[in-house]
């Protein structure tokens, strides 16, 4: 399936991640990080700071794409409270696909399903989220399901 595509990749299921799957979810963003940004994380707080999600579920939830009963993808969500809009944004984080199952509609997938989640809840008012400047594959994805990246740049400072 294109991924200039409406419509996400048949077969793929979209569910809620469990606490059993940490050490999947881990394995995820140490690839992740790996690829896009080349750092090598230290698994140790990686782990902690994925079970903290399950221990605090307030500050974000973990999807799992599936392809066939197989994980092929997970994403997190995470809000923010927005006081213009008077309600939530979902902010989508840590997005990662198996390299074998990229190009097939999974992301798309997943993002419908926080779309479909955002149409049905009054309280939150759209998504969110950030990319590396130099990752033009993902900026041109996120372009083609209708997303816009002509108001803010992101500013930070971390300790």
């Amino acid at each position: 399936m294109s991924i200039t595509s409406n419509q996400p990749a048949l077969g793929v299921s979209i569910r809620p991640a469990r606490r059993d799957e940490i050490a999947l979810l881990v394995e995820f963003q140490l690839r992740l990080a790996a690829e896009t940004e080349s750092l090598a994380l230290d698994r140790p707080t990686v782990q902690q700071g994925v079970a903290a999600l399950f221990d605090h579920p307030e500050r974000g939830r973990y999807w799992f794409a599936e392809v066939d009963g197989r994980v092929a993808g997970c994403m997190l969500d995470m809000m923010e409270w927005s006081d213009w809009r008077n309600g939530g944004v979902l902010w989508i984080h840590s997005v990662y696909i198996h390299p074998d199952m990229r190009r097939r509609g999974l992301f798309r997938a997943m993002y419908q399903h926080l779309v479909d989640k955002v149409n049905a809840d009054p309280s939150l008012k759209g998504l969110r989220l950030f990319v590396d400047k130099t990752n033009t594959a993902a900026q041109a994805t996120y372009r083609s399901m209708g997303m816009s990246d002509e108001h803010y740049q992101l500013f930070e400072w971390m300790k």
